[in-house]
This record gives structure tokens, C-alpha cells and sequence, in this order.
């Protein structure tokens, strides 16, 4: 295992300098490349990872059973970066024998995922086709139901983890139809020890691994230049792009790179004397705009959200208004506070009232809705506010956080600005931020404390 990390570490070097130019066609290496580095994070998971969440839980024994094109919320954390859809039926085993023998993992119906797994295959004789070369076929239907039930018989767990929650969805991949052909098969008195595993499964998506942040940063560090690029006199002509050109320059500058986004970027003006209103949905962007967007990148199975903001200069001016500088100032303040208050063991609704609290206290006008990211854009963890709760979010901020996780810090201050007649701001910011293992917040790159600037 040594040996086979350092060769994947000494393949990827290349790629931490092929990152910083967003204008290279593979800032992130070949397929094949991505898909190693994939499979070694896959591994690195299962090891180190999933034997002490399962400890912490009190879980012997988890099942996740799921069918094509129906797959667990928990499946790109599970399976290799080769692996698109569940086979027909496949059910995950995960069965911890104790800290020397480790956890066992079975893939009843599936593959190895590149040896992650043992595939337990189980095959019936085709009747008609006797002496014809292959006249077994594999049990994909509910004949598995009876291996999963063999299984436990063997082994004798004293809880049957299941993802089954009514809080987070995460947590509740189980469906309906599954849950009922598995305790049926099972049986009442397997049955009696299913376990609904909420913060297992919460967590095991939502914790991250240090050569996962490693590349998270050369990922940052693409979306800023991309960004530098979008908001400049390269991609914008005073009085003629619009902000849906900027928004489809993002998705095909993300699509040349041979890379994706989870969600449509949102570009937006605001102007000294108009209203959203008047400015319509589509406006043409003018000198003494300011901008904003909101722009997210997918890679080797990471997502990114930022948001930033961008001023156009007037004929004559060579920075923005100090008033609306001391808007994004405050902006950042608000950054502060969130990074203060953000730590291990607590909760997402202890973090945004403290926040909040101290917040009204500098008199600053703002809201808090940061939320997890990862494997998910919104992702797996705990939230801290949306933008329409900020008393807390019941049960899904309760969750605690932990080391090893990272975090969108959404949130925004609307400023009066001066030199704009008293008009109130919005100054929006999203900049993702890792809590390491030491229980410390900071930015995965950066975070933006000057505006962009058109020229």
C-alpha cells in the first residue's frame, strides 16, 4: 500500500503545476490520472475514515442495498471513480470485526471497486441450456435478499446500521421499496436490530481527507483566475455584454477545460440610482456597475461555490468608491466573525448565533447561510443558517462539527454607500474554507478583500 501511494504522489506532481494555467486543456492531468488520484482518496476513506466512524456510532454492521439508477445519496463515497450506476442490485456490507481485524466490506451483487471490496458473487443454473458454455447467470433479483440474510446469519451483528432519516437526506437513501424486500427477507428478529445511521452517513461523506484539500486549493486557485478573466476589459465591453454572456462564458470556459459545474452561474449588476426592478433580468453592464457572481467548478468529484464581486470603472477612476470599499469591508468582517465562532463539537446553530449575535453587535446589517460542500455542492454536514432561517435550522444545524470538513462561508452585508446617495449595498461573499484536523478554520486559497476590476 506504501509503495503503490508513493508512485499515485509521484505521478500527480505534474499536475500542481499544470493547475495554476487555466488556459492548459487538462489543468488537472489526463481521465486516467484524475481517476487515480480518485481511487486512492476511495481507499484512503474506507481506511482511515470509516472503522472509527462506525466506532463512534456504535454500528457492527451497515447495509446498503441500492438499484441502478436508484443509488444511495452515500454511493460516490463508496465506490470507485469507474463505477457510474449500481449494478442491477448491489448491496454494501460493512462489517466491523473489532479494532484488530478491522471492517470488513462486502459488495453483495457488485464489484471489488478496484479491490476495495470482496464481490460476493452468487449464480443459478439456466434450465434448457445444460452443456451450453455459460448457462449460469448471476441473482440480481430478490434471491440477493437471501445472500444479505446468509451473510448476517454468519455473523451475528448486534445493530444492522440503515440509512433511513427523516432529517437529513444524506442519510436517507434507503428507499421504500428496498427497505421492504430486505426486512421481509430478513426476517422480524433481524429486523428488530435495523438502526437508522444519521450521523454515519452525514459524516462519512462529509469528512475530508488532507490530499483532497491539497488538490481542493490548486482547485480554488482555477476558479480565481477564471474569475479574473470573466471580470475584465478580456470578457467585458462597457454598454455591450450582458450578464447572461458572462454567465454562458463560464460554462464554456468550464466545458473547454474538460470540466463541469453543479449549478447555473448567476451573474447580477447593481447600479447607483436603479432598482433590481428597473434593471431587468438580462441588463447590459455600464461603467460604475457593480457586479456579482456566483460560480461553482466539479472536479475529480469535488465541488467548488464562490462568489465574488467586481467593480467597472468610471472614465478617470483607477479604484472603486471607497464607500462601497468599505461595504466589502464589512463583508469581510463578517468573515471574521463566522471564522471566530466556527470549531469542532459545535453545532451549526450555536455557530450562527453567535455569530449573529456579535454581528448586530458591530452593527453590521447582514445574514448567515453557509452550508457544508464536498461530494455535494450542498453538501453533507453541518449547516450553518439559510438565508430564510436565521433562528437556526432545526436538526440539520444541530449536527456538530468536526475536524477534516470543509465549508462554503455564504453569507452578506448590505451597507448604505455614500457616494451613491445613501443607497443600500448588498455586498454577497461565498469563499470555501477547510476545518483541518487541528480543529482550525482556514481559507482553502483565499478570500477576496479588494473587487475586481473592469476596466
Amino acid at each position: 500500500m506504501r509503495s503503490l501511494r508513493a508512485l499515485l504522489l509521484v505521478a500527480l506532481l505534474p499536475l500542481v503545476a499544470a493547475a495554476q494555467s487555466p488556459g492548459g486543456s487538462r489543468p488537472f492531468g489526463t481521465a486516467r490520472e484524475q481517476a487515480a488520484r480518485q481511487q486512492q482518496w476511495l481507499v484512503q476513506r474506507m481506511e482511515q475514515f470509516l472503522p472509527a466512524l462506525m466506532r463512534q456510532y456504535g454500528i457492527d454492521f451497515w447495509v446498503i442495498p441500492m438499484r441502478e439508477y436508484n443509488e444511495d445519496p452515500l454511493f460516490r463515497a463508496i465506490t470507485a471513480p469507474t463505477t457510474f450506476a449500481a449494478r442491477r442490485r448491489t448491496i454494501y456490507v460493512f462489517h466491523d470485526r473489532g479494532a484488530e481485524r478491522g471492517v470488513e466490506r462486502l459488495a453483495l451483487g457488485g464489484t471489488s471497486q478496484g479491490g476495495v471490496y470482496e464481490a460476493v458473487r452468487t449464480t443459478k443454473e439456466i434450465p434448457g441450456l445444460a452443456g451450453v458454455a455459460g448457462r449460469t447467470a448471476e441473482l440480481w433479483g430478490d434471491e440477493q435478499w437471501q445472500v444479505l440474510k446468509r451473510v448476517i446469519d454468519e455473523r451475528q451483528p448486534q445493530k444492522i446500521g440503515i440509512n433511513v432519516s427523516r432529517t437529513f437526506a444524506f442519510a436517507d437513501g434507503l428507499s421504500a421499496g428496498e427497505y421492504e424486500g430486505m426486512r421481509e427477507a430478513l426476517g422480524p428478529t433481524w429486523a428488530a436490530k435495523f438502526t437508522p445511521v444519521e450521523g454515519l452517513a452525514v459524516d462519512l461523506l462529509a469528512l475530508r481527507l488532507d490530499d483532497e484539500t491539497r488538490f481542493y486549493r490548486e482547485l480554488q486557485q482555477l476558479v480565481w483566475s477564471l474569475i479574473e478573466e470573466m471580470f475584465s476589459a478580456r470578457t467585458i465591453t462597457p454598454g455591450v455584454t450582458r450578464t447572461s454572456d458572462l454567465v454562458w462564458w463560464w460554462r464554456q470556459r468550464v466545458t473547454d477545460l474538460g470540466l463541469a459545474t453543479w449549478f447555473q452561474p448567476s451573474v447580477s449588476v447593481q447600479r447607483r440610482g436603479v432598482s433590481a426592478a428597473a434593471l431587468g433580468e438580462d441588463p447590459v453592464i455600464e461603467r460604475g456597475d457593480l457586479l456579482w457572481c456566483d460560480v461553482g467548478i466539479t472536479a475529480l468529484g469535488l465541488n467548488t461555490d464562490t462568489q465574488h464581486n467586481a467593480y467597472v470603472l468610471r472614465e478617470g477612476e483607477n479604484a472603486a468608491p471607497a464607500g462601497l470599499r468599505a461595504a466589502l469591508g464589512r463583508a469581510n468582517r463578517l468573515q471574521d466573525l463566522l471564522f471566530e465562532a466556527t470549531a469542532p463539537g459545535r453545532s451549526g446553530n450555536d455557530i450562527l448565533f453567535d455569530v449573529l449575535t456579535r454581528m448586530r453587535r458591530e452593527g453590521l446589517d447582514g445574514t448567515v447561510y453557509s452550508h457544508p460542500i464536498g461530494l455535494h455542492g450542498h453538501g453533507a454536514g453541518s449547516l450553518i443558517g439559510l438565508w430564510d432561517y436565521q433562528d437556526g435550522v432545526p436538526g440539520r444545524g444541530d449536527h456538530k462539527v468536526t475536524g477534516s470538513m470543509w465549508f462554503s462561508s455564504e453569507l452578506q452585508v448590505t451597507t448604505p454607500v455614500a457616494e451613491w446617495g445613501g443607497q443600500p449595498v448588498r455586498i454577497a461573499q461565498e469563499e470555501d474554507f477547510a476545518v483541518g484536523p487541528d480543529g482550525k478554520a482556514r481559507w482553502v486559497y483565499r478570500r477576496q478583500s479588494e473587487f475586481w476590476l473592469v476596466r
